[in-house]
């Protein structure tokens, strides 16, 4: 199997068919997956990837796709110009998502578009058919399902005369692989990209007991936090549960949490969640265990 785009699906899929016993490519365009991921992360996840089996090819463009009996050929050049063939049963074509607006008659009643085809709205939702409302993959923003699960609780109780309201900087992103990886806030490339002074905190699952217990140890939880006021900007996961796990952070930064926050806050032994505390610790340079 050959996945054409390191994002998140991709290797979602991929991983699943590796694990089944497929031998599996992955052809990205850029220098590592998962855009957008903090890097660190993305460095770790591609480690742990590889050691599962996946095969990986970076700075490589898919130049031609042809069938051939039952399956395909893909080409390939990587930026030093060297070309690579592969004969796959399957290829998966996963560079990216657009929004489905095409086919809906939206032009019919006026409906206007941005230059990415996505619906164009206010604050409230509404688009410039006043009646009309639009939420989830069709307009701008994350396309999941949490996201647009939100918006449409928001724009039901915006339309019965009530306050909606989505706070798009704390929404969980979530790769469901094994180990699963999980993001809430700001990178660490945003936060230098912002000339914005922060502090970190990691902690590994090496040195968790549960994840120790059940053969799962490979991953880290990180805690980005504003060096002046401790309120914590940012936090990502690779391990196991990750996906679980960021919920506890999602509420913690919707209340302006800072890192001594969840430090202090008791965890139950032995629990995965004793990670995203030491990680809290650590900010400090308090964590118990190493």
């Amino acid at each position: 199997m050959v996945v054409v785009g390191g994002g998140y699906i991709g290797l979602e899929m991929g991983s699943v068919w590796s694990r089944l016993g497929s031998e599996v490519h992955v052809v990205e365009f850029l220098d590592h997956i998962t855009p957008g991921m903090d890097n660190e992360i993305s460095t770790e996840f591609m480690k742990i990837l590889k050691k599962q089996g996946i095969n990986f090819h970076l700075e490589t463009k898919v130049e031609k796709i042809s069938k051939l009996g039952n399956g395909v050929i893909i080409e390939t050049e990587n930026k030093n110009g060297k070309k690579l063939k592969f004969e796959s049963d399957v290829v998966l074509i996963s560079v990216g998502r657009r929004p489905y607006t095409k086919n809906l008659n939206l032009e019919k009643i006026g409906i206007q578009l941005d230059e990415k085809k996505r619906i164009k709205i206010n604050k409230n939702y509404q688009t410039n058919v006043p009646n009309i409302y639009a939420i989830g993959d069709v307009i701008e923003g994350p396309m999941l399902a949490h996201k647009a699960e939100e918006e449409g609780i928001a724009v039901a109780e915006l339309i019965s005369g009530q306050s909606g309201h989505v706070n798009y900087d704390i929404i969980p992103g979530v790769i469901y692989t094994k180990p699963e990886v999980a993001s809430i806030g700001k990178t660490e490339e945003q936060l230098k990209q912002k000339n914005q002074k922060y502090k970190i905190g990691k902690f590994p699952f090496m040195a968790n007991s549960r994840a120790k217990a059940i053969d799962e140890p490979e991953g880290f939880v990180k805690i980005l936090a504003d060096a002046t006021t401790d309120k914590v900007l940012g936090v990502h996961l690779i391990g196991p549960h990750a996906g679980e796990l960021i919920a506890e952070m999602a509420i913690a930064m919707e209340f302006g949490a800072s890192s001594e926050d969840i430090a202090r806050t008791c965890h139950a032994h032995p629990t995965f969640s004793e990670a995203v505390k030491e990680a809290a610790l650590s900010v400090e340079k308090r964590q118990i265990h190493s």
